[in-house]
């Protein structure tokens, strides 16, 4: 069914071996006509400003409820 290939002598020596087609895999040029290591181009989506706005009210909720635990049990740093 497919072929029985040795196996490389160290990991290094993997990254640049020729596969079953005949180019090399790893760090060549054209290795079956994509980039293995995601150098393109990636476009963002824009900024969901509804997102951000909920985790700056959820941060800004968090603090009033710290405070409101230091109020009520009269923390100090100095005791």
């Amino acid at each position: 069914m497919s072929d029985t290939h040795p196996a490389p002598e160290s990991p290094g020596e993997h990254d640049h071996a020729p596969d079953a087609h005949g180019a090399a895999t790893g760090h060549a040029e054209g290795a079956h006509g994509h980039d293995d290591h995601m150098h393109t181009g990636m476009v963002l989506g824009p900024t969901d400003l509804r997102m951000w706005a909920a985790g700056v009210a959820g941060v800004i909720v968090a603090l009033l409820v710290t405070a409101g635990f230091v109020a009520a049990t009269g923390f100090r740093f100095n005791a």
